[in-house]
């Protein structure tokens, strides 16, 4: 599989997953009626591209705007997998994406970063309304 493409929609983030360059990316919102089934199909394309053990360098952006609490155990569960190919020695960088007046998300990106040992995290401020 070279890529994942999932659109946002009005409840779920967009996905953009491109395995042959390591670029991946969330966008938008996220509060799925139904969280597993919405990230079922992620965890599945990244435990297959992860488990690759020629892969390069990884890099994830993180550009959500709101996500629930079902999302963020989702998040997690994402991260989790990224620390560990991080501490096999896979260079993976996390950039957490906050708009510049949205100090409740840079809170959740920080709380999620104290978790990430070898994950490379990068908090990046956007303009209000998104990314540049």
């Amino acid at each position: 599989m070279d890529c994942l493409t999932i659109p946002a929609t009005g409840r779920t983030p967009g996905v953009s997953f491109d395995f042959v360059s390591g670029h991946l990316r969330m966008t938008g919102e996220s509060y799925p009626d139904d969280v597993a089934a919405f990230f079922g199909p992620v965890f599945e394309a990244l435990r297959g591209f992860l488990g690759d053990p020629d892969g390069g360098p990884i890099r994830f952006d993180m550009e959500l705007l709101y996500f629930n609490s079902s999302s963020a155990k989702a998040l997690m569960n994402i991260f989790q997998m990224l620390e560990t190919v991080a501490k096999g020695g896979r260079p993976v960088t996390l950039t957490w994406c906050v708009e510049e007046s949205d100090e409740s998300m840079r809170e959740l990106g920080e709380d999620f970063a104290e978790d990430l040992r070898h994950v490379v995290f990068q908090m990046r401020e956007m303009p209000a309304g998104g990314p540049p």
